[in-house]
């Protein structure tokens, strides 16, 4: 479950707020996004995947929410950590991330197949 947005290193790019599938992030005038509805998480990583700030942190546990305390957690260098090991950005340079955008994809093709 999403626990933690790091201010300092948030680039307010609204990333995470795009690609979640919950509707987790609201986004703000200024500033990084704020996490309105923790609850409707579905710890999918998505948000931690797309976040190259390394500003997120999606806690493991997708229950319920535990504290997470933002000095503990980035000294135990686990921001970023879902997408280094995932692989996320291997092949950055050559082809783009763009999972999120499917759905119009999918409908690009379908329009075209008309």
């Amino acid at each position: 479950m999403i626990e933690l947005i790091v201010a300092e290193r948030c680039t307010a790019c609204d990333r995470c707020v795009e690609v979640c599938p919950s509707n987790v992030f609201e986004p703000t005038a200024a500033g990084p996004p704020v996490i309105a509805r923790p609850d409707d998480c579905q710890t999918c990583f998505m948000c931690e995947l797309y976040c190259t700030a390394d500003a997120l942190y999606v806690g493991p546990n997708a229950d319920h929410a535990e504290s997470a305390d933002q000095l503990v957690v980035l000294a135990s260098g686990l921001l970023g950590q879902y997408r280094r090991d995932s692989g996320w950005d291997e092949w950055r340079d050559r082809y783009p991330n763009e999972q999120w955008l499917m759905e119009t994809v999918f409908r690009r093709a379908a329009e075209d197949a008309r």
